[in-house]
C-alpha cells in the first residue's frame, strides 16, 4: 500500500471513528432528556402547585395572623423579625393601637430578609410555631421587644425556646412544628406573595392594598388610616 493510500485510510479510519462518537453522544443527550424531562416537570410542579395558593395584600387568608376590626381598613404588614426598622414599626403600631384598632384589621405576615438577617428565618417559624398553640401575637410581642438583645446572639435557639416556655407552650410540639413543612411554606409564601405585590425592603405596609410610606410615628399612622376610612 502507497503512503497516499495509508493516509487517505488513516484519514477515513478516523472521520467513521468522528462519527461513531457523534452518533453515541446524541443518543445519550436523547437518553438523558428522556431521563430528565420528568423530573423537571416535577420539581416546576412542586414550585407552581405544592407551594400552596399566595395571597395579594388585598386578600386575607384563613392562615393569616389577623386582629382588630375584620369590617375595617385592611392594613396588611410584611415585617422581618431581625429588622430594627420593623422594630421600630411595631412600637409605631403599639402606640397608636388603642386609636385605630376598631377602624383597622391588622394582618402581619413574613418577609425574612435572610441576607442581612440570619436569625430572621428562625423567629419566623418560632411565631409560626407560637401560632399553632395560640400566642402567635404574644410572641410576635416577644420577639420584637427583644430584638436588641436576641439579635447580637450566635444562636438564638435557647432564647426562642425561652421566650416559648414564657408563653407557656408545649415545647416539645414548638420543636416539632419549627421542622415541619407546613410552616416552612407558611413563611415562604408570605414573602413569595410580598416580593410579587412589591416588597423590597422591610417594614411594607399596604393600606386597603396599596403600598403606603412607612409611619414615622403613631400621629401619621392614625391620620394614615382615617384618610383611607
Amino acid at each position: 500500500m502507497s503512503k497516499r493510500d495509508e493516509q487517505k485510510r488513516i484519514r477515513e479510519q478516523k472521520q467513521q471513528e468522528a462519527q461513531q462518537r457523534a452518533g453515541r453522544q446524541k443518543l445519550l443527550g436523547k437518553a438523558a432528556m428522556f431521563i430528565l424531562a420528568p423530573l423537571v416537570l416535577i420539581v416546576l410542579g412542586y414550585l407552581l402547585i405544592g407551594q400552596g395558593k399566595v395571597y395579594s395584600p388585598v386578600e386575607v387568608a384563613a392562615s393569616d395572623h389577623v386582629r382588630g376590626n375584620p369590617d375595617g381598613v385592611k392594613l396588611v404588614v410584611y415585617a422581618d423579625f431581625q429588622c430594627p426598622a420593623c422594630a421600630t414599626e411595631h412600637a409605631v403600631l403599639a402606640q397608636a393601637w388603642d386609636r385605630i384598632s376598631d377602624r383597622v384589621q391588622l394582618v402581619f405576615r413574613h418577609y425574612p430578609l435572610s441576607t442581612s438577617h440570619p436569625h430572621a428565618w428562625e423567629a419566623a417559624t418560632f411565631s409560626e410555631a407560637a401560632a399553632r398553640q395560640g400566642k402567635f401575637w404574644e410572641m410576635y410581642d416577644l420577639l420584637f421587644v427583644n430584638q436588641g438583645y436576641w439579635a447580637t446572639l450566635g444562636n438564638v435557639t435557647a432564647e426562642f425556646e425561652g421566650y416559648a416556655q414564657q408563653l407557656g407552650l408545649d415545647l416539645e410540639q414548638v420543636r416539632e412544628d419549627i421542622r415541619s413543612s407546613d410552616v416552612t411554606q407558611k413563611v415562604r409564601n408570605d414573602q413569595l406573595g410580598g416580593t410579587r405585590a412589591g416588597v423590597r425592603s422591610t417594614p411594607a405596609l399596604f393600606i386597603n392594598g396599596r403600598l403606603v410610606p412607612t409611619p414615622r410615628n403613631a400621629a401619621e399612622l392614625i391620620s394614615a388610616v382615617g384618610a383611607a376610612s
